[in-house]
């Protein structure tokens, strides 16, 4: 039976048991990780060990750590996911084994002990390209995260003249295998803004699938060819207004083209419906993954934002690919008309209205699960943008927004992410990046920012210090606490609430590692891909040879299921990448004087060999 049968059985099963649950109880799929499991050598002849608790586990789970054959726990660890083994061997292998109801369950796959604090992965850069954004995704449906790169040639702004390479992504096993190589060809430019990629499970079969804007000439993980590999339609500037564009599903094992459609919406000329007729707005694209039936996840592909604004939702089921909805807010539906130039550089995903289905937050407004508009602030266009729960004394989640120019005096604002409604903002012209994460336990939720703000200011829009930390640009929970770092870049800073300034905690750069996008400063990605539930630092090298994945060794006494079991959390993975990259959030408050997080609501697709 061929990949494509096999998806066929396995989804019209899984979905038709997720069906019989119902609306009010629907469990959505997600990945089925293993234990993730890793040992780092510290000084004195210690090993730190860090390992994931799923969010299936129940409450009562505790664990076992074995060094090769030797337990190394006195009792099972009930209070962590983390240990230090001070009789460590940096030439054993660790494994985790879960005890429930007193009995040791499977082990976990083996671990072999790091020698510093990062994992290196060495890449095969292609000649003239430098190593760029990344997602993760389980590719061959061991429990584990394989990492899919984009690999960056010489790029153009939407606003810039002149020729760019052709971009390529490549797919990497954490021990550097590479598993493909997919080029996009001479007719996809390259830049920030042309080719949003993701990276996820969209059918159910337990392999994430790889999904981008594709065109005449793209050459597949296998070497085949997607249309007429002869074709060339750059003009003299550089720019690609002509020829067909297609959206294509691979296969994330293999790279192989597995279906190929007709980009929606098409760019209509020469472009001039979306506001200019150079090449600049037509080409502004987003994309994401959400639950829209709150059960299945659906691939959302996006076109627009200045002016008109396009969403497209597909289906990738029972090996077919299907369209689901479209929003177009210049197609005349009544009150359609409100959501143009609306969108951001970037968007977010999450049930911001509590009914068990994700909606998407495009920038100043949002597009309710089944492809209708659910508000719009009319605030205008912006460059960053949170969705999280950023003030836990209030229901559902909020939005920290910065708008460039924006159409009233509040450049930032928190906003109620279900009614769009605006409880605080800054009166601040043409902010170009802001902040929430909860950097001072003094005050209740996340603290917030804008590049220009005058200072810090707490949930509630209190202004809380003068001082602020200097960057903006993205968080990383760390160390042994809470609280967010800050990151920024390949480095990350401790706030230091009390004075006002910032305590390095790593210096990537001191590893020879180097941030991406410029000013927009951040790393290939931040996610929690292994270990306990904070998160890694996936940063390439300068030399572009490497990609070398940083990891905690603090030890924390806070024990939570992975943050990747967190369906908001999860989905923010995908899009991070999308335009300016913007940090991951939980659906849930996690910060100071937290409550226990809410156990998701998830089923694990337990198909192939897959960890325990």
């Amino acid at each position: 039976m061929n990949k494509t049968s096999t998806k066929m059985v396995v989804v019209v099963t899984g979905c038709i048991v997720l069906t019989m649950v119902g609306s009010t109880s629907a469990q959505r799929q997600m990945e089925n990780l293993g234990r993730g499991v890793v040992a780092v050598n510290l000084d004195e002849g210690k090993v730190y060990v860090g390992w994931r608790m799923l969010g299936t586990d129940p409450e009562s789970i505790a664990f076992n750590v074995y060094r090769g054959t030797t337990k190394i726990n006195d009792a099972p660890v009930t209070g962590s996911t983390n240990l230090v083994d001070k009789q460590g061997d940096p030439n054993a292998v660790y494994t985790v084994r879960p005890v429930i109801d007193g009995a040791e369950d499977t082990p976990s796959a083996p671990a072999r002990v790091w020698s510093q604090c990062y994992l290196s992965i060495l890449l095969q850069t292609p000649e003239g390209c430098t190593p760029n954004d990344a997602s993760v995704g389980d590719l061959d449906g061991d429990g584990e995260y394989e990492i899919v790169l984009h690999q960056s040639p010489r790029g153009r702004d939407n606003s810039q003249r002149g020729m760019t390479g052709a971009p390529v992504f490549e797919a990497y096993k954490l021990d550097g295998t590479r598993l493909w190589r997919i080029n996009l060809g001479r007719n996809i430019r390259e830049g920030a803004h042309y080719t949003q990629f993701m990276v996820y499970d969209l059918d159910g079969d337990g392999k994430a699938e790889f999904a981008c804007k594709t065109a005449d000439g793209t050459v597949d993980g296998q070497g085949r060819v997607i249309g007429d590999p002869n074709a060339s339609y750059v003009d003299n500037r550089g720019f690609i207004l002509d020829g067909p564009e297609f959206l294509t599903i691979f296969d994330g094992l293999t790279g192989a083209a597995l279906a190929t459609t007709d980009y929606i919406p098409p760019r209509g000329g020469d472009g001039s419906g979306w506001g200019d007729g150079n090449g600049n707005r037509v080409d502004r694209f987003l994309a994401c993954t959400a639950y829209l039936d709150g059960r299945c996840p659906s691939l959302v592909m996006c076109r627009g934002y200045y002016t008109r604004a396009v969403l497209v939702a597909w289906n990738w089921r029972d090996g077919k690919l299907t369209r689901l909805w479209t929003f177009d807010s210049d197609d005349g539906t009544p009150g359609n008309e409100a959501y143009r130039g609306e969108g951001n550089h970037n968007l977010s995903v999450g049930d911001v209205d509590g009914d068990g289905r994700d909606e998407i937050v495009y920038g100043a407004c949002a597009i309710d699960h089944d492809g209708k508009g659910l508000y719009s602030t009319g605030l205008g266009h912006g460059d960053a943008m949170h969705l999280s729960d950023i003030d836990p004394d209030r229901p559902g989640m909020e939005v920290w927004a910065i708008h460039e120019n924006p159409r009233h005096a509040y450049g930032a604002n928190l906003r109620d992410a279900a009614t769009g409604k605006v409880l605080w903002g800054l009166e601040l012209r043409d902010p170009g990046r802001g902040l929430a994460i909860d950097i001072d336990p003094r005050y209740r939720g996340y603290e917030c920012w804008a590049n220009n703000s005058n200072g810090l200011y707490s949930s509630k829009g209190e202004k809380i210090s003068d001082a602020k930390p200097r960057s903006c640009n993205m968080g990383i929970w760390w160390d042994g606490d809470v609280l967010r770092e800050i990151l920024d870049g390949v480095n990350i800073d401790k706030w230091d609430y009390a004075n006002g300034t910032a305590t390095s905690l790593l210096a990537g750069r001191d590893f020879g590692c180097a941030s991406n996008n410029g000013s927009k400063s951040n790393p290939c990605l931040c996610a929690d891909i292994l270990g306990d539930w904070r998160e890694e630092l996936i940063a390439r090298t300068r030399d572009g040879r490497e990609l070398r994945v940083f990891t905690t060794t603090i030890p924390t006494e806070h024990r939570f299921y992975t943050v990747m079991h967190d369906p908001a959390y999860r989905l923010a993975i995908t899009w991070q990448n999308v335009a300016y990259n913007q940090p991951a959030h939980t659906g849930f408050y996690l910060g100071d004087g937290m409550d226990a997080p809410p156990h998701p609501n998830i089923k694990l697709v337990n198909v192939g060999n897959t960890a325990p």
